[in-house]
């Protein structure tokens, strides 16, 4: 039996390209390597207040039949964990199970994670930026991806970043939690 994992994503354009990956080495971590993990492209999101508003109004509902639903938007620099306790907690009342989890500051950081030998920033100032995707991801991925691939290269450049994913973990304890999570709970979805 196939375990289905939905990733909400704020916006799926470009996320989705190192969401994906991402969340199927979660997967493969807690013991479910052959998931097939969806990043949610309809109805796509726009932003995260969107992304939450869906959520609630049909996200919940119609992909009820997934085994577990992540929601990973970017922090922007803001504390969210009482907007996802709300989130959960709606999804938990419907017997769906929801996660979710802010990537400090933006996704794109957790991607940089990997490459920071190609970096002039140093990883605090990095997990500190809330304009990251703008003052460094943009930067790198011109010099460092591959703009005649579908996402700019961002595919690749997060499997590389999975190649040391202890690695990832530690620089990005937020998706060690989420694993944690993901692992303590898989008896429950």
């Amino acid at each position: 039996m196939s375990f289905n994992v939905l990733v909400v994503p704020e916006d799926p354009t470009y996320n989705g390209y190192i969401l994906a990956p991402l969340v199927e080495r979660l997967m493969s971590e807690c013991g479910k390597p052959n998931s097939r993990v969806k990043v949610l492209t309809n109805p796509k999101a726009a932003g995260y207040h969107h992304a939450k508003a869906l959520i609630v109004d049909s996200i919940i509902d119609r992909y009820s039949h997934f085994n577990l639903l992540l929601f990973m938007p970017d922090a922007d620099g803001r504390d969210k964990r009482a907007e996802f306790q709300y989130l959960e907690s709606t999804a938990a009342g419907q017997d769906v199970k929801l996660f979710c989890c802010a990537a400090v500051e933006e996704v794109e950081a957790w991607l940089l994670a990997g490459h920071l030998d190609k970096l002039e920033e140093s990883w605090s100032e990095i997990r500190g930026n809330t304009s990251v995707k703008e003052q460094v991801f943009q930067p790198f991925l011109t010099a460092y991806g591959d703009s005649k691939r579908a996402g700019g290269g961002r595919d690749l450049l997060m499997k590389q970043t999975l190649e040391n994913y202890a690695g990832l973990i530690g620089r990005c304890p937020e998706l060690g939690d989420l694993q944690a999570r993901i692992c303590e709970n898989l008896d429950e979805v």
